[in-house]
């Protein structure tokens, strides 16, 4: 009995440790799309205050 409940302890942190990786995961795919956000709004930004050079 007591080496089924450690088995259980033994899998709920292993459960644990997936779950925490999954969220480590989905904050670095969320912090890629917004630095690629941010550089796309940049250089909108950037060509739109350059002033149209006329030849």
């Amino acid at each position: 009995m007591l080496a089924s409940l450690l088995l259980l302890a033994d899998a709920a942190e292993e459960g644990r440790k997936v779950v925490l990786a999954m969220l480590v995961v989905g904050l670095i795919f969320v912090g890629v799309i917004a630095i690629g956000e941010l550089t796309h709004y940049l250089a909108v930004k950037r060509k739109a205050r350059k002033p149209e050079r006329v030849l």
